[in-house]
């Protein structure tokens, strides 16, 4: 599955990715806010990502623009079955923050879930990183008032997350202003 925004190209990660997934995501400040990568993040950490077989309903994928000429990895979105319900997770490389493309990487990503026939989206964020809450507001998420522990390899421990959701088979989500 491929999908192409007004900036980005998102499509499936390749073996061959690997040495850009390592150069994107092998930095601790990044990895932190993950659930599942581990810190240090190695080059076996990236050729094993970059190898992971695809699934169709809950696709991964390789967030790419053109810098300078030169097709570039921005980060990584997906959506993944999680206990029961659809998760979005993604990461943006730490020279490409700021630029909104997690935003218009996360609006791709909730137009596919749609597309595929999932109702119901969900995303959190670790309470210290509230510029990803920013983040999935713009999208259209909404806050579920909860806070949980939610694992991180990298930390070594559960983290207090905040949960959010988006109703994907409204008609029209607007997105809610970032605070």
């Amino acid at each position: 599955m491929f999908h192409r925004s007004e900036r980005l190209f998102l499509r499936p990660a390749w073996p061959e990715d690997w040495e850009a997934i390592y150069s994107g995501i092998a930095d601790e400040s990044i990895v932190r806010n993950l659930a599942r990568a581990p810190w240090p993040y190695t080059p076996q950490d990236a050729q094993h990502f970059a190898n992971l077989p695809h699934d169709p309903s809950n696709p991964r994928f390789m967030i790419t623009a053109l810098h300078g000429g030169v097709v570039t990895l921005i980060g990584c979105i997906g959506l993944d079955e999680c206990n029961g319900q659809l998760d979005m997770g993604y990461w943006i490389g730490r020279k490409f923050w700021g630029h909104g493309y997690a935003t218009e990487a996360g609006k791709a990503a909730v137009e596919m879930a749609r597309m595929l026939g999932h109702e119901r989206l969900s995303a959190s964020h670790f309470v210290d990183n509230p510029a990803s809450g920013r983040v999935l507001r713009k999208i259209g998420f909404r806050p579920t008032g909860m806070t949980r522990k939610h694992g991180c390899l990298a930390r070594g421990e559960a983290v207090d997350a905040v949960t959010y959701e988006i109703d994907l088979a409204a008609a029209h989500y607007p997105p809610q202003q970032a605070a």
